[in-house]
């Protein structure tokens, strides 16, 4: 099986178990093959834990699940050192973080030095203990969730940390078709009679490793990487586009947004069997990519205003070149 139908058997995998949810198992996809972690932001109950537990049942690798909470150390993270009396050493024990697919639940429960040791392990790949480094596993994969609904009790995540996150997903209800099939098979995975389905044969790390290059090595016309700059841009100078644009930004993105957008561009372009990058491709992924990097003016929030709806009016604006 080639590495393309391998990763198609695992999207075709996921829509079978994570019913309803589309959009949420296509982002998982892209920051698989685009190297990057997930911000996902959902009321209860819509398959968040479970999806990201499906695609590491798809894939070579393990999974590991850490709730956060207001009494989480950063140690209970990314490990410690134990002092080994027997030997008078320290040892150093290896904590959650140490998997290749962990969830952070509710991650805006922790406070802020939890979310920094998970955010630095995020971006750097790796940990310190004392004077010790140790590297993170090469496919290493953060899919942290937030709940819109409660607050109380929460820390936010600063927006420093929020560019870390390669995207931003907000995940919704499921329609009423979806529901009764979301109704059918969680009986029939209830059902002792019948064995639970599993993924015939997961995907390999070097199949994974392997399709990062592919899509990394797709054709991107100049007019497509210079339309992704100029949306860039025009988050910063938005009063080259209109002056309620000007009024409604404080903030615009960071050149991190632009190699998100790239490589998440890259990947949904690869997922969709091309091989180049289209400015639909590029528009797919720009809310997820843009969403959480946008910082708005206290005008535009008394106006209703939300980054979508300032992503939609960048769209408009801003011509292919």
């Amino acid at each position: 099986m080639s590495t393309k139908d391998a990763v198609q058997a695992l999207r075709k995998w996921l829509d079978s178990q994570i019913i309803g949810q589309p959009h949420l198992n296509d982002r998982l996809l892209i920051a698989l093959i685009a190297d990057g972690h997930l911000l996902v932001e959902g009321a209860p109950g819509l398959a968040k834990t479970k999806a990201i537990k499906t695609l590491a049942e798809g894939i070579e690798g393990d999974f590991h699940r850490v709730q956060f909470t207001p009494d989480l150390l950063p140690s209970d993270v990314t490990g410690t050192d134990i002092y080994r009396p027997e030997q008078g050493t320290f040892e150093f024990q290896a904590g959650p973080i140490f998997h290749n697919l962990v969830l952070a639940d509710e991650i805006n429960r922790a406070p802020a030095k939890v979310q920094s040791a998970l955010l630095e392990a995020m971006a750097e790949r790796q940990i310190s203990v004392g004077k010790s480094t140790y590297k993170l596993p090469e496919l290493f994969l953060v899919m942290a969730t937030q709940n819109p609904i409660e607050q109380e009790g929460t820390y936010p995540l600063p927006e420093a940390q929020l560019d870390r996150f390669l995207m931003h997903v907000e995940v919704d209800f499921p329609d009423a078709v979806a529901e009764k099939s979301i109704l059918h098979l969680s009986r029939a995975e209830a059902s002792r009679s019948k064995p639970r389905a599993t993924m015939t044969e997961p995907v390999s790390q070097q199949s994974l490793f392997a399709v990062r290059e592919e899509a990394l090595s797709i054709h991107m016309a100049d007019a497509v990487e210079d339309y992704m700059i100029q949306l860039t841009d025009a988050t910063r100078n938005p009063g080259n586009y209109g002056d309620d644009l000007q009024r409604w930004l404080d903030y615009g993105v960071s050149p991190r947004a632009t190699i998100s957008l790239d490589r998440c561009a890259r990947a949904h372009a690869w997922l969709n069997d091309k091989d180049y990058v289209s400015p639909e491709d590029v528009r797919a992924v720009l809310h997820d990519v843009f969403r959480h990097r946008l910082i708005l003016s206290f005008e535009a929030e008394a106006n209703g205003q939300t980054p979508d709806n300032i992503i939609d009016e960048l769209i408009a604006r801003v011509p292919v070149v």
